[in-house]
């Protein structure tokens, strides 16, 4: 899959999720994915660190 095809993808969920959720539950699942995406950017950023430092 290439970045336009990920985008599209992207935005393809996020318009379908729009349509069949509330706008209170659009608001926790956008906060529960910005939390896991900044999670998991931490653990790429450490391993990276201590991949460096081997």
């Amino acid at each position: 899959m290439n970045s336009c095809e990920l985008t599209a993808a992207v935005t393809a969920a996020a318009n379908l999720l729009s349509g069949r959720l509330t706008v209170n539950e659009l608001s926790l699942l956008g906060a529960v994915l910005t939390q896991l995406g900044d999670t998991l950017a931490t653990i790429a950023a450490q391993r990276s660190l201590c991949d460096d430092e081997k």
